[in-house]
């Protein structure tokens, strides 16, 4: 077998998973212990985030005439890629909390519904809540004056009742 037919399904691969693709995102794991590695990769498991190291060729290869080709210029040294189909924040919040403890971990850029963006975007981007967060304050921001009127019209009942009695 040639090795072009051994590589096609990595590349295959690769472009199947960003096709469909919230955000994607590149990192530098270069000097990560192992430990570290595997925390890691059980956290963004569990947030249905795919993280994986392919080879820059390979992903060069898969790169080529999608959204995720802008990604191209940064494929040097060790990367690992993280892609999210459902969460377009969380990779890169899952990845930047992460290296806050672990220095070697480096969010080189990525690309969030679309969009391209470099390292300080993806920082950016990392301080955006989940949509489940996001979520959660709006239903607490439309019930509080829900509440509170709710209470004013029991005050205005209770006041009535009290002047009839």
């Amino acid at each position: 077998m040639a090795k072009v037919e051994l590589k096609k399904p990595v590349v295959d691969e690769i472009a199947e998973n960003i096709a469909d693709a919230q955000s994607v995102v590149l990192v530098d794991y270069c000097g990560l212990t192992v430990e570290e590695d595997t925390r890691l990769r059980k956290e963004l498991r569990e947030n249905d985030v795919i993280y994986k190291v392919y080879k820059n060729t390979m992903m060069n290869f898969a790169f080529k005439g999608t959204q995720c080709e802008s990604l191209s210029q940064h494929l040097e040294g060790p990367n690992a890629i993280a892609i999210s189909k459902t969460d377009a924040t969380a990779p890169a919040r899952i990845l930047a909390k992460f290296a806050k403890n672990a220095k070697a971990l480096e969010i080189k850029a990525g690309i969030v519904e679309g969009s391209y963006y470099d390292a300080a975007g993806m920082d950016a981007i990392s301080k955006v809540p989940s949509r489940e967060e996001l979520l959660g304050k709006l239903l607490g921001s439309i019930q509080s004056p829900i509440t509170n009127f709710a209470r004013v019209l029991n005050q205005i009942a209770e006041g009535m009742n009290a002047e009839e009695a």
